[in-house]
């Protein structure tokens, strides 16, 4: 059966097809969700371009989560196209990637203030843009990561974005309840993916957590998928406000395993 059948799901974040936002949507697609994207800049809707046309969507718009202009025209659009909306994507994050290396003390301040509104304000936005047209309810989607809430190496200032993010992540939820939609973040461990690439250590921690999470393995684009289906459709009916990991049961270990100590 195809438990999003008719639906209307806007993916936000795609960059190439190791993108765990594309994971979500090839999901969304199969589970009989239709699509449409958003990228930024000529050089990721080339990308994005062919990804889309693969699962039959014509609808790419570009947006800059930085300007209320760009955004208007995203929202503007969708109702046009499509009258509504179901189901909403947010995979945006950003740090300057010279400062995921090297001490969190040292985060400077412009990039502070730049990581906070691109990774936790912009979802924020998107959510009061999406609700209107949300007038059967909807899901909103999100995505984090455990360094928000324990020091992980080199994630440095996104820990603390992603810290806020989950936060909004609880308030959004329970603002736009009523209106029933439902907003969730899907927390994977880490993933061999452009933006995971981005921060110092990744190969290790990848390593690190495949050899010693519960499962003995990373999350894969597929589980990931699978999750924000469960979180679409209506077996996520009652489901809002959550940070839903899908790790490997990583999260629970207060040490590695017994074998790699």
């Amino acid at each position: 059966m195809e438990a999003l059948a008719g639906k209307r799901a806007l993916v936000m974040g795609v960059a190439n097809d190791r993108s765990i936002a594309w994971g979500i949507a090839r999901a969304l697609s199969q589970a009989g969700a239709a699509l449409a994207f958003t990228y930024q800049g000529e050089a990721f809707g080339k990308r994005v371009e062919p990804l889309a046309a693969s699962l039959g969507s014509t609808l790419l718009m570009d947006a800059d989560v930085t300007d209320d202009a760009s955004m208007e025209a995203v929202f503007d659009r969708l109702g046009q196209e499509w009258g509504g909306l179901d189901i909403v994507v947010h995979a945006i994050a950003f740090s300057d990637k010279a400062e995921l290396s090297g001490r969190f003390v040292n985060t400077s301040r412009a990039n502070f203030g730049r990581s906070l509104e691109i990774s936790c304000y912009s979802l924020i936005d998107v959510a009061r843009r999406a609700a209107p047209l949300m007038t059967d309810g909807g899901t909103i989607l999100t995505l984090t990561y455990q360094g928000s809430n324990r020091v992980t190496p080199f994630y440095n200032v996104m820990g603390v974005a992603k810290a806020a993010l989950e936060s909004a992540v609880r308030y959004l939820a329970n603002d736009l309840g009523p209106d029933g939609i439902r907003v969730n973040a899907i927390s994977p461990g880490p993933m061999k993916t452009l933006a995971g690439a981005a921060i110092g250590g990744a190969r290790r921690t990848f390593k690190h957590t495949g050899e010693n999470a519960p499962l003995r393995a990373n999350a894969t684009l597929e589980a990931v998928g699978g999750t924000a289906v469960w979180l679409a459709s209506d077996a996520g009916a009652c489901t809002t406000g959550e940070i839903v990991r899908v790790d490997g049961g990583y999260h629970v270990l207060g040490m590695p395993q017994a074998e790699g100590l």
